[in-house]
């Protein structure tokens, strides 16, 4: 079985790199490039992981973050803040959530084994 791991980014390059990287590392992205459908995805399948972008459109990953908390039974998926944001560290402080962590773009496909390895088994 492997492990989907959903990709919440609108920048459409992006996605498709981490489409291409996940896939290497031997789990099954899921690509969403917008927030909201993305909820609603989650909610019908969730993943074992997901990798999140912070800047985006219609809504950032903050509130993408806050929204997927107040689901029941979404509180524990594991959430990779994506991102090139320099106040992440700073906002960070103010998330007290084990299941969240950081990962700076732009990424290797080591920097970014070691992000997912960090919440699920080597794919």
């Amino acid at each position: 079985m492997k492990y989907r791991v959903m990709v919440v980014e609108d920048d459409k390059p992006i996605l498709e790199m981490m489409d291409l990287l996940i896939r290497r590392l031997g789990y099954e992205p899921v690509l969403e490039p917008d927030g909201l459908i993305a909820l609603e995805s989650i909610r019908e399948n969730s993943p074992a992981l997901i990798l999140l972008d912070i800047m985006m459109v219609p809504i950032d990953g903050w509130t993408f973050l806050r929204r997927l908390r107040e689901v029941k039974g979404m509180q524990e998926i594991p959430v990779v803040l994506f991102t090139a944001a320099p106040e992440v560290e700073e906002r960070m402080m103010q998330v007290h959530d084990p299941w969240v962590s950081v990962l700076h773009k732009p990424v290797s496909l080591n920097e970014l084994k070691e992000a997912i390895g960090k919440y699920l088994p080597a794919g």
